[in-house]
């Protein structure tokens, strides 16, 4: 029997240039997709055939003036869209939309019945990018597209994210914050870039309450976050009852990754994937579309992704 597990990447993706030394380059997605290919996981996944988002559904989760901006800036070539981390070329414009594009297939595949779970390896990445600006690597916020395209395309009512990136996921709260429809759950090394997540920010208006922010102090590690799993986000998901699991999956809260401070392992990403996993069964039939986020250390990327990905496969 074929694997209920899918995966999804593009070569095109490595088009997305942000110069050299940048932290967020093509070779972490090659380093990702080598390590697969090496451990033999490769041929269990099922691979998805992908095409870019229209911008219609960029438009669901962004402003036409960010789109237009993210377009005509790469058109010209301008190399930096912000005050300094967010690099492009010509083809991130491109890029950006085939990413986004990859995580709309990945719900069209879990919704269907197609695959039980899915793994998106995209880049350029998406949290950080607000509704109307570009910020932290990011150009569009590919799970916040993900989660609208889910609700207009399949009736789904209740989304939940949840972000473990090692930074807060500032622009897809900013996406969901008035919103009951979408939780949005977040743990992230605090205070740390990008400013945003503190205890108090819990969502406004009909939003309130379904946004939670969990800091977590520089030093933290896996029991930290087990704990958080165990006492705070499995009893939020036990009351909301998500009809489908995002993950904004950034791996860099490992040890050895060289942009923070928080000491997770392969072995604890394989622990907080087996508890969602268990909680996608109970509350809407396994299904989990996995994002790419952060991770820029490459042999603990790819390995922690195997770890992940091997918790789909179980």
């Amino acid at each position: 029997m074929s694997s209920r597990t899918g995966f999804i990447f593009q070569e095109r993706f490595l088009d997305h240039d942000t110069g050299p030394g940048h932290p967020e380059r093509p070779e972490r997605l090659k380093a990702i997709v080598l390590h697969l290919k090496q451990v033999d996981l490769w041929n269990n996944l099922q691979h998805v055939m992908i095409d870019r988002a229209s911008e219609e559904w960029i438009l669901k989760a962004h402003t036409p003036d960010h789109l237009k901006f993210v377009r005509e800036a790469c058109k010209r070539g301008q190399e930096i869209l912000d005050q300094g981390d967010t690099h492009a070329c010509k083809e991130s414009f491109d890029v950006a939309l085939l990413a986004a594009g990859g995580v709309l297939a990945g719900v069209d595949a879990v919704m269907n019945g197609l695959l039980q779970n899915v793994f998106c390896a995209v880049r350029p990445p998406g949290h950080h990018a607000e509704r109307n600006a570009v910020m932290g690597f990011c150009l569009f916020n590919n799970v916040a597209i993900g989660a609208r395209y889910a609700q207009k395309v399949y009736g789904v009512k209740r989304v939940a994210i949840i972000d473990w990136d090692v930074h807060h996921g500032n622009g897809t709260q900013d996406i969901f914050y008035n919103d009951k429809s979408v939780f949005y759950i977040s743990t992230h090394q605090y205070p740390f870039y990008p400013g945003t997540g503190s205890r108090n920010e819990r969502g406004s208006g009909d939003g309130e309450g379904y946004t939670l922010n969990i800091p977590m102090r520089a030093g933290s590690g896996e029991k930290e976050y087990v704990d958080a799993f165990r006492n705070e986000i499995l009893p939020i998901l036990d009351g909301y009852r998500p009809d489908l699991i995002m993950i904004s999956a950034g791996f860099d809260a490992h040890t050895d990754d060289p942009l923070a401070n928080i000491n997770l392992t392969e072995q604890s990403f394989a622990l907080l994937t087996s508890m969602i996993r268990e909680a996608a069964e109970k509350y809407c039939n396994g299904r989990i579309v996995s994002v790419l986020e952060g991770g820029y250390h490459l042999q603990a990327l790819a390995t922690s992704v195997e770890a992940h990905v091997r918790e789909f496969l179980a």
